[in-house]
């Protein structure tokens, strides 16, 4: 009973992540700098903590652990974010159309609904993405529509997973490689991937590649849907504002990508076939912050070798390469190449 205590109390830890909601329906209905406070809160103040406290390496015990597998109060945390993201959005284009505002209200609002875009239309996409209930690869697609990017459930889950840490994968970054120019190969290439992958499996149903059944016409055609709804109901205006806040959450997520494999790669074996993806071919955080606020993507070593693990019980690993700080503030390091480079390249020659 007292594990089961511990066990639920650690999963609504995981509310403080809702703390950028708050934020950001505040920030929808304020001015000046009040609208900044989410990305304050984010990119200042979480990095700053995460400085001030250690990582926290520990993993569950193995009662611990099944007994967080059946807690529903986690699957739960996840399935509320659906229907707060929408009312995020909702609120966001109501606030861009009626109120009076400056360009830095304007531009402030973007940047928030760009935040709510990648921590959580994206992020929490990821998760249930993963998952084998229909309805939960329903709910990632519903978030993923948010910011325009439904194929990554495809391209991630059947791309990313089997070529990652290789010269093959669009989002493994490479040694040295600027963000800027990562950007560019990893969203392009990583959408043509998803054409592709779909495309071979029609083509293994024996089905045309442009059948109603092949779910990347199906993903162009809900979003082209959504984005004339938002253009009838709102106006071209702020329709672009709308875009330019998912563009963020994009861009957002592929900087995730570009920190979690810099620089690793798997070796190939004899038969021209990759290693297993392992625990060293992921950067891992420990630093609770971080963990809590992207619901403990941060453990990223520990997804890529089990997938199928569920966030609440992804383990830390010793021979897993470890960030010095949390995902935040590593996101913002990598923006400033040279500072990237001279951190991280010193921990790669360690790695090898």
């Amino acid at each position: 009973m007292k594990n089961e205590r511990n066990i639920t109390a650690r999963a609504l830890k995981y509310f403080s992540s809702f703390i950028i909601y708050l934020g950001a329906f505040y920030a929808f209905t304020k001015t000046g700098w009040l609208v900044w406070l989410p990305l304050i809160y984010a990119w200042v103040f979480v990095p700053l903590v995460e400085l001030l406290f250690k990582p926290d390496s520990s993993n569950l015990s193995e009662i611990e652990e099944e007994l967080a597998k059946k807690d529903k109060t986690y699957d739960i945390l996840l399935h509320i974010v659906v229907p707060l993201q929408y009312a995020a959005l909702t609120l966001f284009l109501y606030s861009m159309k009626h109120d009076d505002l400056v360009p830095a209200d304007i531009i402030g609002r973007i940047y928030v609904m760009g935040l709510c875009c990648g921590v959580f239309g994206i992020n929490v996409a990821h998760e249930l993405g993963h998952r084998v209930n229909k309805y939960e690869q329903v709910m990632a697609k519903m978030l993923l529509l948010t910011s325009q990017y439904m194929h990554f459930i495809i391209e991630h889950n059947k791309g990313h997973h089997k070529r990652v840490a290789t010269k093959e994968d669009p989002s493994s970054s490479r040694h040295n490689e600027w963000i800027y120019t990562f950007y560019f190969r990893s969203i392009i290439f990583g959408y043509l991937s998803a054409w592709n992958i779909a495309k071979n499996e029609m083509r293994k149903k024996n089905r045309s590649v442009f059948s109603p059944r092949n779910e990347m016409i199906q993903f162009t055609f809900i979003q082209i849907c959504f984005v004339i709804m938002i253009l009838l109901l709102v106006g071209w205006l702020v329709t672009l504002y709308y875009l330019a806040a998912a563009a963020i959450g994009i861009l957002m997520l592929e900087t995730v990508n570009y920190i979690e494999h810099y620089g690793l790669e798997r070796k190939t074996l004899t038969d021209g076939k990759y290693e297993r993806a392992m625990p060293e071919h992921s950067w891992n955080s420990d630093h609770v912050f971080g963990r809590l606020m992207l619901f403990e993507l941060s453990r990223h070593s520990d997804h890529h070798y089990l997938a199928s693990r569920k966030y609440q019980v992804l383990r830390h690993h010793e021979n897993a390469p470890q960030m010095p700080t949390g995902y935040p503030g590593m996101m913002a390091l990598s923006l400033i190449p040279p500072v990237w480079f001279a951190v991280m390249n010193k921990r790669i020659k360690k790695q090898n």
